[in-house]
């Protein structure tokens, strides 16, 4: 039996569907736990979760923020995202970096981790983790750019997602420390290929050119996440079939 679960993200309506099975086994134990967790520490509780481009990561957090307000004896989750930290266009379109042997504007590659303002990320992760009531960015896909203040970060769990957030390289690899808990996702990289090429040709992109821009933007953010993410408390691993296994 799958729970069905439509959202829009950045524009795009998305429909996914959960197994009943993975729902009762994985997702509610985790929001459970946290749920403890919280009140354990009887302050906020902030997790993150990272994962690659086109794991789903925003997809599956908007669903457990839905099932954690469908339990009477669960408290609230609130969904952020490190989208919004996304340096502005005119800033990528102005500065370069070196790809391949060849010198490329940043908005060629943007989503790597060069383009987002780590610093202006770290210093607001900091005011979340300390409990404060944080005003949040988004990132807009149709004006290119972040927009901010939109969100309002005010509950008692609050789970951070992002590509990076779990990257083992200078800069990246502190950001964990502000975490109670930490999550991963992982899936092989030819269905991660496959996912990103769908949700490109879902913008009313042809295929060839989804394909290339892919291959040459997204794919390279794949590898680094796959390769690079250090260990998570919690690792969740997606098959061919969307299903969520816990890796042991």
């Amino acid at each position: 039996m799958m729970i069905r679960h439509k959202v829009s993200i950045n524009g795009i309506e998305v429909e996914a569907a959960y197994n009943e099975a993975t729902v009762s086994k994985i997702f509610l134990p985790l929001l459970n736990k946290l749920n403890v967790m919280q009140k354990e520490k009887n302050k906020r509780l902030l997790v993150m979760l990272a994962a690659p481009p086109g794991a789903g990561k925003t997809t599956l957090l908007s669903f457990l923020e839905r099932l954690s307000r469908e339990q009477e004896h669960l408290q609230p989750i609130q969904t952020i995202g490190m989208d919004g930290f996304h340096r502005r266009q005119e800033y990528l379109q102005n500065h370069y970096v070196q790809r391949e042997g060849k010198q490329v504007s940043m908005v060629e590659i943007k989503g790597a981790p060069v383009t987002f303002n780590l610093e202006g990320l770290r210093e607001r992760i900091g005011k979340v983790a300390a409990g404060e009531v944080v005003r949040w960015p988004i990132y807009d896909r149709l004006l290119h750019n972040p927009v901010e203040n939109v969100i309002v970060v005010d509950s008692e769990i609050v789970i951070l997602e992002g590509n990076y957030l779990l990257l083992n390289e200078d800069g990246w690899r502190d950001l964990s420390m502000f975490a109670d808990y930490t999550i991963s996702i992982t899936a092989d990289q030819d269905l991660l290929r496959r996912r990103l090429i769908e949700r490109r040709i879902k913008t009313g992109v042809v295929e060839k050119t989804a394909t290339a821009f892919v291959d040459f933007s997204d794919m390279p953010n794949v590898q680094l996440c796959l390769e690079k993410m250090k260990e998570a408390d919690c690792r969740l691993w997606i098959d061919e079939d969307g299903e969520y296994w816990i890796v042991s």
